[in-house]
């Protein structure tokens, strides 16, 4: 018999809300070949070699049916796509999204920041959600400025904190920590 969680659903959604996001909109085709989308904030790069990306869908939701053995577009948000994003939320807007030109035969949008078109890698248990991985297959980036969510509520890329961007990550493979440690040493251990 599963363990109750001792987790408020309502405390839980509030925290999660505390990490700011950015906004996709995640299309594909229906059955009957027509366009279908959701708004997903829950999005993360996963893999460069090979290219990966990850959505996670709420396993109740149509699309996550959909997804599961077709390819789809992640759709990151530009800030003048707000309308969009509601759109595809549940509150539809006047004439429909604005589409745009797809090198895959996926269905994608006409003005977001960034496209990625994929298909389908692999698809994993997440609980009340499906969590979605994606080969990029083609991409398309623009110098437009990408919607933020925090908060329950959409927000604009604010002024740089302190520090400047690096290009390596510090721990991976390129700085060498990794492969350049003459000898391993663990850290202490707990008493």
């Amino acid at each position: 018999m599963p363990e109750t969680s001792m987790i408020d659903q309502r405390d839980l959604r509030y925290a999660f809300g505390r990490f700011g996001t950015g906004v996709t909109v995640v299309t594909t085709t229906s059955d009957d070949g027509t366009a279908h989308g959701a708004t997903v904030s829950a999005f993360t790069s996963v893999s460069l070699d090979p290219p990966l990306a990850q959505v996670t869908l709420m396993r109740s939701s149509k699309l996550s049916a959909l997804v599961e053995d077709r390819p789809f577009a992640i759709n990151v948000m530009s800030l003048g796509q707000l309308e969009t994003c509601l759109h595809f939320a549940g509150k539809p807007m006047k004439g429909g999204p604005m589409w745009g030109q797809s090198a895959t035969d996926v269905p994608v949008l006409a003005g977001n920041a960034a496209t990625l078109e994929c298909r389908p890698w692999r698809v994993y248990d997440g609980g009340d959600h499906l969590i979605v991985v994606g080969e990029v297959e083609h991409l398309e980036i623009t110098p437009l400025e990408p919607l933020l969510f925090f908060g329950g509520k959409f927000h604009h890329l604010g002024s740089l904190v302190g520090g400047t961007p690096w290009e390596l990550c510090g721990d991976g493979h390129e700085a060498g920590w990794i492969t350049g440690a003459a000898a391993f040493r663990p850290l202490a251990a707990a008493v």
